[in-house]
């Protein structure tokens, strides 16, 4: 990285005391003047969590994949955003959706959780289970085959997707055969105490930092011993044996780093297939500098060759 581009990450780095949610929210909304936006094919629709209508957004690869619309056959990958359990949405993550689906010529399915504080632990991950078990269960296409589908999330994402399936396994209603965490937060503590060297080593000048990774997990959680639970932090499962075929995604100067690639290890030792691949001079969040951006196009390449092997 060289000392310009570090030194402009130095800067935007920089913790505000003014930061807020509302604050956050709002910065991240811009992303709805996006003009790329209305090219999107794409169909809406919701399923139901209790009482709440969990909107998804279907993003088709071509005009004649969107005429088959609820009756298209073929796979899919079930995409879960991140921004913190807090931040973005299905709107601000349209463009991010609208490559993947292009790239990977598969119908992506996008899922708006109940976003923390106002929502806390466990309900955006329900929200995503929820809506995972209609997929696989037929209730949202009734032409997907379970063996077609993809579970696939980024950062708060990359934790929900990793808790889904540990979930999924426990109760046993369906289980995935592939996975993907991108640059996954799948750890609980991002302090001083920190086991991992990349949270020493990144956590302050590579926009995500440490202390904001902190005030997530704080407005994630509903209660302290939150922290402990696997399904919060999935990298305390005690049992990951026979779960899915796993790509993970790093970034060499994410806070996130060291934790995810731990992650694949441990279901490695598990016995479960498992792919573990770092961006060289990434940071977190890198999917957002859009297609024509090297690391995304290296990330893009792996996916795809990940999702056609056997």
């Amino acid at each position: 990285m060289n000392k310009l581009t570090k030194r402009i990450l130095q800067i935007l780095s920089y913790e505000s005391t003014e930061w807020s949610v509302e604050t956050a929210r709002k910065i991240t909304e811009l992303k709805k003047l996006d003009p790329i936006r209305v090219l999107a094919k794409k169909l809406d629709r919701e399923i139901y969590n209790g009482d709440y209508k969990i909107p998804v957004r279907l993003y088709f690869a071509s005009k004649d994949m969107e005429k088959s619309g609820e009756e298209y056959e073929g796979k899919v990958l079930l995409f879960l955003h991140g921004g913190g359990w807090v931040n973005e949405s299905i709107e601000t993550y349209e463009r991010i959706c609208m490559q993947m689906a292009y790239s990977t010529q598969q119908l992506v399915i996008s899922v708006g959780y109940r976003r923390a504080p106002e929502f806390r632990f466990p309900i955006p991950l329900q929200d995503c289970y929820t809506a995972a078990e209609a997929l696989f269960c037929g209730k949202l296409l009734k032409n997907i085959k379970p063996e077609d589908i993809t579970v696939i999330g980024d950062s708060a994402g990359g934790n929900l997707t990793a808790a889904l399936t540990l979930m999924a396994k426990e109760k046993g209603d369906f289980m995935p055969e592939r996975q993907i965490l991108i640059y996954p937060a799948v750890w609980n503590d991002y302090t001083d105490t920190s086991p991992f060297l990349s949270v020493k080593e990144n956590g302050k000048e590579y926009l995500l930092t440490a202390e904001k990774m902190e005030t997530y997990l704080n407005l994630y959680q509903k209660e302290s011993k939150d922290r402990k639970n696997p399904y919060f932090a999935p990298l305390l499962a005690k049992d990951v044996r026979g779960l899915p075929k796993t790509l993970i995604l790093t970034a060499e100067f994410d806070p996130l780093r060291d934790e995810g690639e731990r992650y694949g290890q441990e279901l490695k030792e598990a016995g479960n297939q498992v792919e573990i691949k770092r961006i060289p001079d990434a940071i977190h969040g890198y999917f957002a500098l859009g297609i024509k951006n090297i690391y995304v196009k290296e990330s893009l390449h792996l996916i795809c060759t990940f999702l056609k092997e056997e």
